[in-house]
């Protein structure tokens, strides 16, 4: 390390060595707390003066909007830093997310769940060829949305969560 030079210690560390996927989660997952610390050196400040500048703007409504307003900026910048296309593609995804979540809190299921042990079902001995299960497993994948489910009340997932997101104005 150079004694000199006070930004050494940054570049001077030993590289972890990682598995491709481990690299993908410290990047997208593990690294959110931080994020979130410097979002709000950010944006905290001038969000909250904002609110504080609202006249007859009561605690719950102040914690709503500071809510909001963050939210709003993350999605922002989210968007703003990727191409349209791909932020097209993230936000068409982040819909369909929020409508399963909300799906599920509506109804008390878990979807993915449910979905993953229908898969479960589905064993390769009941089919000739790795291909031919591989190709039913492909399909039933789809399918499974559009059959009605109890934890529904008989709806489809597929309608159950179209009927969330337009009450948001998230289904067009």
């Amino acid at each position: 390390m150079d004694n000199n030079d006070p930004n050494a210690h940054l570049f001077d560390r030993e590289e972890e060595q990682c598995t491709d996927e481990e690299l993908i989660c410290k990047q997208l997952y593990d690294k959110n707390p931080v994020r979130v610390d410097a979002l709000g050196d950010l944006v905290y400040e001038e969000v909250c003066t904002i609110i504080d500048g609202m006249e007859g703007l009561d605690a719950e409504a102040g914690r709503q909007m500071l809510f909001k307003m963050t939210a709003n900026s993350v999605l922002d910048m989210v968007m703003d830093a990727v191409t349209p296309d791909i932020g097209m593609e993230i936000s068409f995804s982040f819909d369909m997310l929020l409508g399963v979540a909300l799906t599920n809190r509506r109804y008390g299921a878990n979807l993915f769940k449910e979905h993953e042990k229908a898969l479960a079902d589905m064993k390769p001995s009941n089919f000739e060829t790795d291909e031919l299960y591989r190709l039913a497993l492909e399909e039933f994948e789809e399918r499974w949305w559009d059959l009605p489910q109890p934890q529904l009340g008989k709806r489809t997932p597929n309608d159950a969560i179209k009927e969330i997101l337009s009450e948001y104005g998230l289904s067009d």
